[in-house]
């Protein structure tokens, strides 16, 4: 797609004398853009409401960090995109968005009163205690599994029809706002009919895009000598002497007061230290090229256009899942005995974990671009990484791989001020840029 600055949709909606701005929130750097937004609004005297949804957007967001940059005009969360027609049309209503506005202001007040209340009474430990507390594992005497092979390896133009058998179904009705989990949901006495004509529409659609063969799934892994260097760092390696480092890793740590007996993680807990041998493994995987050609053919038929975005989606999640357990059993070899169907695989009864930059354990996007450089995601994958640390197309998904047996995924939580100062000088750039990337876990 075109990548157009701000400021010119916001001229142009001064212009044409939009009614609305709305703004739709994918991942979590989407938060900071939405507040420059609104200052951009607001610096250009716009007076028109101005709508936020999304996936990683909330209430909280809009009323404590949204709104306040946005003064001349009304600013109004909307929690599903099912909703946004209703509040269109009041608030171009003449009768209808005086209310609509109080009561959203009244609201939004509340929010962030609890908000504030809630940040006063929330504690910390230092980082350095926090790091004390972290997991505690005995490397002397652990034997880590060493992988079958070491580098990077591609996996080119992998059959759809490879990925159809590892489809976790359950999100995909969700997002069609069916509550329910697979395959149950189509005995269910509320929903099920819906669901299985939903079903049967997914599974005719998927042998279409099977049959015209250009969607294609595209991914690359790779598999290094890795050592935790810091208490918070990893260092992965070109080969197993260690000695030529290619990158360094950077993971945040729990903060928040722990239960007696309960560690404050960082995922950098789970390698073993410098001195001992272990590895780490990365990944990257699409099921979504080719698929904007498909779509072009489905201009005028919405629900056909969502069906494929959500079915590459799926595909996308499918390839993670199955390229996983390759690695588990085959390329790290780590649990070659591994037996598990695929419910068993998709509650995560395995070995291992594969967290993903940007997700709780986590959730500082920016580390997407050291993945993408270790793997040459771009040439292997033909996946693009925006400035803002979104992967293009949508469907894809990367991360890492550990294999730990006691590896788990966590949420790192809100953090304090000196783990951010911390993070700024690991990664070697401004307080203020670690600030907005790390915005999401701020206690402010």
């Amino acid at each position: 797609g075109v990548m157009v600055p701000v400021e010119t949709i916001l001229d142009t909606a001064r212009e044409i004398g939009a009614d609305i701005v709305g703004l739709s929130g994918l991942i979590t750097p989407s938060l900071d853009e939405m507040v420059h937004v609104a200052g951009e609004m607001q610096r250009r005297d716009l007076k028109i409401p101005l709508l936020i949804g999304g996936a990683t957007t909330s209430k909280a967001h809009t009323a404590v960090k949204i709104e306040p940059a946005y003064q001349n005009g009304p600013t109004l969360y909307v929690s599903d995109a099912s909703r946004s027609v209703n509040i269109a049309t009041r608030l171009v209503s003449a009768g209808l968005k005086k209310p609509l506005l109080n009561d959203i202001s009244e609201e939004y007040q509340k929010v962030r009163n609890r908000t504030a209340q809630r940040a006063a009474k929330r504690k910390y430990l230092a980082l350095p205690d926090a790091r004390d507390n972290g997991f505690a594992w005995e490397w002397e005497r652990y034997r880590p599994p060493v992988p079958e092979t070491l580098g990077v390896q591609v996996v080119s133009s992998l059959p759809l029809t490879t990925l159809i058998p590892f489809i976790d179904w359950s999100p995909f009705f969700m997002t069609w706002e069916l509550a329910g989990k697979y395959p149950a949901i189509l005995d269910d006495e509320v929903v099920g009919e819906a669901a299985r004509n939903l079903f049967s529409d997914a599974e005719q659609m998927l042998a279409t895009l099977v049959d015209d063969g250009r969607l294609q799934a595209h991914g690359v892994f790779g598999l290094w000598p890795c050592n935790r260097t810091g208490a918070d760092d990893l260092t992965i390696y070109a080969d197993e002497a260690r000695t030529t480092p290619l990158a360094c890793l950077h993971h945040l740590r729990q903060q928040g007061l722990k239960p007696e007996g309960k560690a404050n993680l960082s995922l950098a807990d789970y390698v073993a230290p410098t001195g001992a041998t272990d590895y780490l493994g990365a990944f990257a995987v699409t099921a979504g090229v080719g698929i904007d050609l498909i779509l072009a053919d489905y201009a005028d038929d919405d629900y056909a256009s969502i069906m494929i975005k959500a079915l590459a989606d799926r595909l996308a999640e499918a390839f993670a899942e199955y390229l996983h357990h390759q690695v588990r059993t085959e390329h790290w070899g780590y649990d070659k005995a591994e037996n598990l169907d695929l419910q068993s695989i998709i509650a995560e009864s395995y070995c291992g974990i594969r967290p993903a930059p940007g997700y709780p354990a986590c959730p500082e996007h920016s580390e997407k671009a050291t993945l993408f450089e270790l793997l040459d995601v771009p040439g292997n994958a033909h996946i693009e990484l925006t400035e803002h640390f979104a992967m293009l197309p949508a469907a894809s998904v990367s991360g890492w791989y550990f294999s730990h047996p006691e590896s788990r995924y966590f949420g790192v939580g809100k953090i304090d001020q000196d783990q951010v100062v911390d993070y700024a000088r690991r990664k070697n750039i401004d307080l203020s840029v670690a600030e907005r990337w790390l915005r999401p876990n701020l206690d402010r």
